[in-house]
């Protein structure tokens, strides 16, 4: 059985803050495409319909770094209005440490990735910094 609404509903995606425990640094990519193209964001994507929210976040860092040994945690979600051009998204962020930042590698939509330190980020897409900006007030 089917149900359909005719009431809008939100977007849903998952985000991943990766720290690297040995240098410090957070790992971002570089967005293939719109919206926010060639600027630098947090690993993620949206969620598949039979996915958990972990398995989506995990399967997305997967794509994005290479990466598949994390152990991520759930963080905070995110849904102010406006947050992504694409329309009403709601996004739920974990994070976790990553023991071999050299493994990560860029792939699916990534451009490319680099670790950043926490101190020195880039411009990011979306609401990224507020996302990091928020993290790291907790680690103080």
């Amino acid at each position: 059985m089917s149900f359909n609404y005719e009431y809008p509903r939100a977007l849903n995606t998952v985000d991943a803050i990766i720290i690297s425990k040995k240098e410090n640094k957070i790992l971002l990519i570089k967005r293939l495409y719109e919206p926010f193209k060639n600027f630098w964001a947090l690993p993620g994507g949206f969620i598949e319909m039979e996915e958990t929210l972990l398995e989506s976040v995990k399967r997305e860092v997967l794509e994005e770094t290479s990466l598949d040994n994390i152990n991520l945690r759930e963080f905070k979600v995110y849904g102010d209005p406006g947050r992504d051009p694409r329309g009403r998204t709601i996004t739920f962020v974990y994070y976790g440490y990553c023991d071999s930042p050299e493994l990560a590698q860029a792939g699916d939509d990534a451009k490319e990735l680099a670790w950043f330190s926490l101190n020195e980020l880039p411009d990011l897409a979306f609401d990224h910094k507020k996302i990091i900006d928020d993290f790291l007030s907790l680690l103080i």
